[in-house]
């Protein structure tokens, strides 16, 4: 009876087995042909993948083992990115964070690896560049090299070139790093000596010196392995009397001689770039991380903080010989944006004050992006910096200053973005407009005034004619800003929101300190005020906290009585306030708080200035290039 339904069952067999094929084949087929939904994204200049800075302490002890913690505590610290973060709720605030349901799950049965495993494990080429890994000092930094050194040497050979800026201002900083060379080097003979344990093979590391100024110089004759005739190189490191710092010049010319060799051989080419200066060739920027991307050869900056939306820094230098006058030395230090995003101007004249803006530059910051090595922001005190304004910490909330990263772009990229936005192009317009480095006629700050009457009465209506028409463009520019300002709340970077908010407070008190300055040179040249001090030779004006009353021929004039003037005044502080509540932590905080402290007052007061200051060809002659 079986045999007999044996084939029956074959054939229902088959036929079932054909049935579930074909419509197994025919559900392929549907998951095969179903439309793909391209999904896009409304946000622009999205971030690619989060950046994380370190914040590595100082630790100039040679390590026994290979645990990157050993030279530094490594901490979640964030710094700029290549592009604006998609994110702009503060993480604390975040939705996405409130009340989330956790559901218990045993971990005992996972294994992380550590920190030392990860270093030596993800090898050459497997890790992008970092744009912030603050430092306290270079032996933190030499340590966090000496593991980017072996990551590399596990695939090749490495010829590491030190390149030394030959400034002025840089003395103790090459004798702080000749002091902490030996880090690498020992910490690189305890690498190889657990290889050979481990029977791996790790390649040499060879080392070129050089220096930099408006020309590149060899210190080493070729490369070389010996610490000690390393340190002597460093230690021939001349200042370059021409003062001209030309970084990217020297970075590409060290690609050109080396790349094409390192290459040919086998061999990895690294560049270590020791500068306290952003540099006057970075319009070369897109070519040398041309460069280094053809040839992967990854760069690293061991430098410092830009300045805050400006390209210039003051360093303070004292003449060592009597009358030990003390100088303020300009230095390129900025900005840390493709493009300067925040006011020039102090309402008198250029900026003085060498702000942090808590990134590095722009340029260096963006070629060890680019080029996968690292910026090591050196955030050390600086004694010898002047015009500060935050002096007892700067570093700014981390977490804050997540969501104002600059903008890492290519400068044609960066300015074609800024000018797709109204109120951002509106912004730089109202910038460039009372930039006092374009437009001279802005700079109505003299450094002195003559004691003579007469002298001081020329002086006052050259100055008073160049207010009247500062504040005239000032009031244009007020009209500008005001007209945007219904496109600030659509404005999605909290960066740029911070450039509207300081630069309408900034607008609003300068046009009153100018008015002041104004009743000042009017009541000096009609009371003409007596020395008190017969060594004094010459008036100086200043800030103060107390506004100047207008007389009233002044208000007769002026149409402005005291009422108007605090009115004002209170308006500016209020949008002050408005900017350290809206952006707590960050360098636009710390800027309107010092500018609110300047006082919106000002009076004129005596004082001996050593003539000395005003004498070019004694400047030129003491000062040295920095």
């Amino acid at each position: 009876m079986i045999s007999k339904n044996i084939p029956a069952l074959l054939i229902s067999l088959i036929v079932h087995f054909a049935v579930l094929g074909a419509m197994g084949f025919y559900r392929f087929q549907i998951i095969k042909d179903l439309d793909v939904v391209a999904v896009e994204t409304i946000i622009e200049d999205e971030r690619l993948q989060q950046e994380f800075e370190q914040d590595v302490s100082v630790d100039t002890q040679v390590s026994d083992n290979l645990s990157v913690q050993s030279g530094g505590t490594i901490s979640t610290n964030i710094g700029a990115a290549a592009a604006q973060p998609a994110a702009q709720t503060k993480i604390e605030q975040s939705e996405a964070l409130k009340d989330p349901d956790i559901k218990v799950t045993a971990i005992s049965d996972i294994s992380l690896p550590g920190l030392g495993e990860i270093a030596v494990d993800l090898g050459e080429g497997e890790v992008s560049g970092e744009v912030g890994a603050r430092v306290e000092g270079y032996g933190a930094a030499m340590h966090r090299l000496t593991q980017e050194i072996i990551r590399m040497m596990r695939e090749q050979p490495v010829i590491a070139v030190w390149m030394f800026d030959a400034s002025n201002s840089l003395q103790d900083d090459r004798k702080e790093i000749r002091e902490n060379f030996h880090k690498i080097y020992d910490e690189l003979n305890i690498a190889k000596n657990q290889a050979e344990s481990r029977k791996v093979r790790y390649s040499p590391l060879e080392t070129m010196v050089c220096s930099f100024g408006s020309d590149v110089r060899k210190l080493t004759q070729k490369p070389t392995s010996e610490i000690e005739e390393i340190k002597k190189a460093i230690d021939r490191v001349e200042d370059d009397p021409s003062g001209i710092e030309n970084p990217f010049s020297a970075i590409s010319r060290v690609l050109d001689e080396y790349g094409k060799t390192a290459q040919n051989s086998d061999r990895k080419l690294m560049i270590i770039v020791v500068t306290d200066e952003s540099g006057t060739d970075d319009q070369i920027l897109e070519e040398v991380i041309s460069k280094s991307e053809t040839i992967r050869s990854p760069v690293y900056f061991l430098g410092r903080e830009a300045v805050f939306g400006h390209p210039k820094a003051r360093v303070r230098w004292k003449d060592p010989e009597p009358p030990n006058l003390t100088h303020w030395v300009s230095i390129d230090r900025g900005p840390e944006t493709a493009f300067p995003e925040c006011l020039q101007y102090t309402g008198f004249g250029d900026r003085w004050d060498s702000q942090s803006s808590g990134f590095g530059p722009y340029g260096q910051v963006r070629l060890a992006k680019k080029s996968g090595g690292i910026f090591f922001m050196l955030s050390g005190e600086e004694q010898d910096l002047a015009g500060r304004l935050s002096w007892t910490d700067r570093k700014f909330d981390d977490l804050a200053m997540k969501e104002y990263e600059p903008l890492l772009l290519a400068r044609r990229d960066y300015e074609q973005s800024r000018k797709s936005s109204e109120f951002r192009d509106t912004l730089w317009q109202v910038i460039v407009m009372l930039n006092p480095n374009l437009d001279k006629q802005l700079n109505i700050k003299r450094w002195g005034y003559s004691i003579d009457p007469a002298e001081f009465d020329a002086q006052g209506k050259e100055q008073f004619d160049k207010t009247l028409r500062a504040m005239s463009r000032m009031s244009a520019a007020l009209k500008e800003i005001e007209r945007i300002a219904p496109l600030r709340a659509e404005e999605r970077e909290p960066r740029w929101r911070a450039a509207y908010d300081l630069l309408y407070a900034q607008l609003m008190s300068y046009r009153v300190r100018q008015f002041q300055f104004l009743l000042a040179l009017d009541q000096h040249s009609r009371l003409r005020p007596k020395l008190k001090d017969p060594k004094s030779n010459e008036w100086y004006f200043e800030h103060t906290q107390k506004l100047l009353e207008p007389d009233e021929e002044q208000i007769r004039r002026t149409k402005v009585d005291m009422t108007e003037l605090n009115s004002q005044r209170e308006q500016a502080l209020a949008l002050y306030d408005v900017v350290i509540k809206e952006h707590p932590g960050t360098p636009w905080a710390v800027r309107a708080s010092a500018e609110k402290r300047w006082g919106f007052g000002i009076t004129f007061e005596e004082r001996f200035w050593d003539p000395r200051y005003y004498d070019a060809a004694y400047r030129n002659k003491r000062i040295p290039k920095f």
